[in-house]
C-alpha cells in the first residue's frame, strides 16, 4: 500500500475564512454563532446559527461564475483555491489524468432549490425555472467545479451521507491513492444551510438548539443543559497526495493520513445507539487501517454536536475502544465554536486536529457550564480553553443521519 500525505489544506468557517483565520479562532475558543442574517428568521423556533462572515469570493471566482453557483460550491471553490495553492502544485509538471475530485455534501444547493420552487409556488403557474438551477442544486457540482478549474481529470464524484459526508469523501481518497487508483486527489466537503428550509426542516425534528438569548453559548457539546446542535455553513479542503509524488516536486509535507474506518449503525435514522456499539466498531477499524495501536492517538476531535443522546453514545464508546487510554486522551468538539457544518463538517474538524498537532495545542470544547452525570467524570474533555500539548496522531470523527459513521487517522509525517 502506498502512503498518503496532506500537502495543502483550506478552509472557510464560522469563525474564519482562511486557516490562519481559523486558526487563530481555534486557540482563542471563539463562538461563530449569531443571529440569523440570511434571511428574517424572527418566526423561526431558533433564530440563530453560525453563518460565514463577510464572505467575498476573492480571486478564485469571478463575479459571472459565482452568481452560476449556490454558495456550498462557492464556499468550496475558496477552500479549495487556498489548498492548491499551499500545495504548490504546478498544474503543467503532474499528470491531470491521475488527479481527481472527491468532495462531500449532505444536502448540496439547497438554497437554489428553494428559490426557485418558491418563484414557482408564488407564480402564476407558468414553469419559469432558472437554466442553472440544476447546475445550482445537485450535491455532486462542487466536485465538478474545482475539476474543470485545476483540469483534474482522474476519479471525480460526490460523497453524501448526511453529517459523514466530507470525512468519507477524505477516507474514500486515501483509499484509492492507496490502492494506485489517483496520485493527487482534493476533497473535503462544503455545506450552505442556512436557509428558511434548512432552519424550519431541523427545528420540525427538534434537532437544534433554541436558546435564542444566549445564542453564543448554546453549542454545548457534554454540558448537563446542551438542548441541540447549532447550524453552521462552510468548506474544508485537503490536497492528498502520493508521498513518493509528493517527494518528487518537493512539497511540503504537512502530516500523513493513515487510514479510516467507516460502519452503520443498523439502528435508527435519527438516533445513535445509546451504547455507540458501530461507533466503537469505527474507531477500531480505523485504528486496524492505520497499523497503530491506540496508545499512538493523543487526541480525539469528536461528533460531539451539542445533542443529549450523541455526546454519551460517543464518550461511552471512547471509553469502550481506548479503555484505561481514553483517560490519557485529551478530546474535544470544535463544534463548540463552528456549530455543525453538516456535510463539511468532517473535513473542517479534521483541519482543526492538524492544526492543533502542527501547533501543539489543544483546541477547546467552549461553552461548558455544567458536568453531565451521564458522561465519565475522568475524560479529558478539554473544556473551555486551548490546552498546550504535543501529540503526535490524532483521530477524527463524525456521524450523520441515517446511522454513517466515519473516523480517520492522521499522523505527523516522518520519513
Amino acid at each position: 500500500m502506498r502512503r498518503v500525505v496532506i500537502t495543502g489544506i483550506g478552509a472557510v468557517t464560522p469563525i474564519g475564512n482562511n486557516v490562519s483565520e481559523y486558526d487563530a479562532s481555534l486557540r482563542n475558543g471563539v463562538s461563530g454563532a449569531g443571529l440569523i442574517t440570511h434571511f428574517d428568521a424572527s418566526n423561526f423556533k431558533t433564530k440563530f446559527a453560525c453563518e460565514i462572515k463577510n464572505f467575498l469570493p476573492g480571486d478564485s471566482l469571478d463575479f459571472k461564475e459565482a452568481k452560476r453557483m449556490d454558495l456550498f460550491t462557492q464556499y468550496a471553490m475558496v477552500a479549495a483555491h487556498e489548498a492548491v495553492l499551499q500545495s504548490g502544485f504546478d498544474l503543467e509538471k503532474i499528470n491531470l489524468d491521475n488527479a481527481g475530485v472527491i468532495w462531500g455534501s449532505g444536502i448540496g444547493g439547497l438554497k437554489a432549490l428553494q428559490t426557485e420552487i418558491a418563484a414557482f409556488a408564488t407564480g402564476n403557474g407558468t414553469p419559469r425555472y432558472n437554466p442553472f438551477m440544476i447546475p445550482k442544486m445537485i450535491s455532486d457540482i462542487a466536485a465538478g467545479q474545482i475539476s474543470i478549474k485545476y483540469g483534474f481529470r482522474g476519479i471525480n464524484y460526490c460523497t453524501t451521507s448526511a453529517c459523514a459526508s466530507s470525512s468519507h469523501a477524505i477516507g474514500n481518497s486515501v483509499d484509492y491513492i492507496k490502492l494506485g487508483k489517483a496520485d493527487v486527489i482534493i476533497s473535503g466537503g462544503s455545506e450552505a444551510t442556512v436557509v428558511e428550509a434548512g432552519v424550519g426542516g431541523f427545528n420540525a425534528m427538534k434537532a437544534l438548539s433554541e436558546r435564542n438569548d444566549d445564542f453564543l453559548t448554546a453549542s454545548r457539546p457534554f454540558d448537563k443543559d446542551r438542548d441541540g446542535f447549532v447550524l453552521g455553513e462552510g468548506a474544508g479542503a485537503v490536497v492528498l497526495e502520493e508521498l513518493e509524488h509528493a517527494k518528487r516536486r518537493g512539497a511540503t509535507i504537512l502530516a500523513e493520513v493513515t487510514g479510516s474506518g467507516m460502519t452503520a449503525d443498523a439502528y435508527h435514522i435519527t438516533a445513535p445507539h445509546p451504547e455507540g456499539l458501530s461507533v466503537m466498531h469505527v474507531m477500531r477499524l480505523a485504528l486496524k487501517d492505520s497499523m497503530m495501536n491506540k496508545e499512538d492517538i493523543g487526541y480525539i476531535n469528536v461528533h460531539g454536536t451539542s445533542t443529549p443522546l450523541g455526546d454519551i453514545a460517543e464518550t461511552k464508546a471512547i471509553v469502550g475502544v481506548f479503555g484505561e487510554h481514553a483517560y490519557n486522551l485529551n478530546i474535544s468538539s470544535t463544534k463548540s465554536m463552528t456549530g455543525h457544518l453538516l456535510g463539511a463538517a468532517g473535513a473542517v474538524e479534521l483541519i482543526a486536529g492538524l492544526l492543533g498537532m502542527l501547533g501543539n495545542y489543544i483546541p477547546p470544547t467552549i461553552n461548558h457550564f455544567t458536568d453531565d452525570p451521564d458522561i465519565d467524570p475522568k475524560l479529558n474533555l478539554t473544556f473551555n480553553t486551548l490546552q498546550e500539548r504535543k501529540f503526535d496522531a490524532f483521530m477524527s470523527n463524525t456521524f450523520g443521519f441515517g446511522g454513517h459513521n466515519s473516523s480517520i487517522v492522521v499522523k505527523k509525517y516522518k520519513e
